[in-house]
């Protein structure tokens, strides 16, 4: 990477994109569910005082820093128990898995919880005020130990830390400021506490009216990505979901944004409902700002460290293939949807990839054997499936693209190689 001087330091993203409501990121599915919810007047219990918590205090030396907040508000919308939201629709939720976190919350004698930002399969994320350093943080709480075990990101993020100060790509993973443990109700709860970012390019892609990523940012993007697996590679970690979710944009005037969030919340706490003693929240987003800073990879939950041998199914199902695609696109380069079981199946995934790439080389065939008992859709290429660029620019992009679409594995160039394209280099420079 030595070669490689990041033009992407300085440069920033201006979001022409409108704000949007309807996308799938956004709460439509929640105010879909409005009428039956009614607003609570019931007082949450306070949790916070005002002040600086003496142990707070006491860290600083006795200094004053950030002060603890709570909202003078007393009531909030309260939604029906019936009703499940954010983390309870996924299938394998528990909610004993779960800590409960409550607005207004401190953790590790710093960590104010403002607002829920998200929420994923695993763990639960949470706009704080870093109340020693003055700043705002996210805190990723992950379901406790006894399901768990210890965390993949943790060990991954680990590694990352240890790699090499001087790679550039360092600065294009996302970076863990503290780890601590949650002592909760029914075990312990790793937390990680990560710098606070706008979104994902998933989130972006909802508010962009075209549905796809502008040239210009997904070159960024890409640039940022291939970065950020050069390091995770000289670092021995593998990412395997690299997917629109995980890519996480900077935010310009990040300070401006989060306080914003927080001034929200003291005026009109987040809808929550209760059953038995423990709240789920429903996600607060923060607004789309016009400039958005450099984005990074993020969430190695589902990473694979070390030299060892790896056999699980990694990767999310359509993304078993170059992921730039559905960012530039608006659609997975493969839908692996099979029509005679009326879902996903790996064996049309194949059969699609055989008839954009062709048949496979002796030598990839020899290992095993195509008898999934599925037809051949008919030969297309990429030319054709590319409808938004022309000319030279096409012609370069499509050889982009073949660099990584290929049989054999040790044919695919490395994330290195690939920062040296032509396509990429013409829409990252200057």
């Amino acid at each position: 990477m030595g070669g490689h001087q990041s033009p992407l330091r300085s440069r920033k993203i201006i979001n022409h994109s409108r704000h949007h409501r309807d996308g799938p990121t956004s709460r439509t599915s929640e105010d879909r569910h409005q009428e039956s919810r009614q607003i609570s007047f019931t007082s949450p219990p306070s949790l916070l005082t005002s002040r600086t918590s003496p142990e707070v205090r006491r860290l600083r030396g006795g200094l004053d820093c950030w002060e603890s907040r709570r909202s003078p508000i007393s009531y909030f919308e309260r939604i029906s128990a019936s009703e499940l939201v954010e983390e309870e629709r996924l299938p394998q939720y528990l909610a004993t898995r779960c800590y409960p976190v409550r607005i207004g919350e401190l953790f590790a004698s710093r960590y104010q919880v403002v607002g829920k930002l998200g929420f994923g399969a695993t763990s639960t994320v949470w706009l704080a005020r870093d109340l020693m350093d003055c700043r705002h943080v996210a805190l990723k709480i992950f379901i406790h130990s006894g399901s768990l075990g210890e965390p993949r990101e943790l060990t991954a993020c680990e590694r990352l830390a240890r790699g090499p100060k001087s790679h550039l790509g360092r600065q294009a993973v996302r970076t863990v400021l503290n780890t601590f443990a949650i002592s909760g109700p029914d075990g312990e709860h790793h937390c990680l506490v990560h710098p606070s970012l706008w979104d994902s390019v998933k989130t972006f892609l909802a508010r962009n009216q075209i549905g796809r990523l502008p040239i210009p940012v997904l070159a960024i993007v890409l640039q940022q990505v291939f970065c950020a697996l050069d390091y995770a590679r000289e670092c021995r970690v593998i990412h395997t979901d690299i997917n629109a979710g995980n890519i996480m944009f900077g935010i310009k005037d990040g300070i401006a944004a989060f306080e914003k969030f927080e001034q929200a919340e003291l005026e009109r706490p987040s809808p929550r409902k209760e059953i038995d003693g423990r709240f789920i929240y429903l996600s607060r987003q923060l607004d789309q700002p016009r400039e958005l800073d450099l984005p990074v990879l993020g969430d190695f939950g589902e990473a694979r460290c070390g030299e060892q041998r790896h056999t699980q199914d990694v990767q999310p199902d359509k993304y078993r293939s170059p992921e730039i695609w559905d960012m530039f696109e608006g659609g997975s380069l493969f839908s692996g949807f099979d029509p005679e079981h009326g879902t996903y199946r790996g064996r049309a995934h194949l059969a699609e990839m055989i008839a954009l790439m062709g048949p496979p080389p002796p030598s990839f065939v020899a290992q095993g054997e195509f008898q999934a008992g599925i037809e051949v859709p008919p030969p297309v290429s990429l030319e054709q499936l590319e409808t938004n660029l022309e000319g030279t620019d096409k012609e370069l992009f499509l050889h982009f693209m073949s660099k990584m679409l290929q049989w054999k594995p040790q044919d695919r160039q490395t994330p290195k190689q690939l920062l040296d394209d032509p396509w990429l280099k013409k829409h990252t420079s200057g």
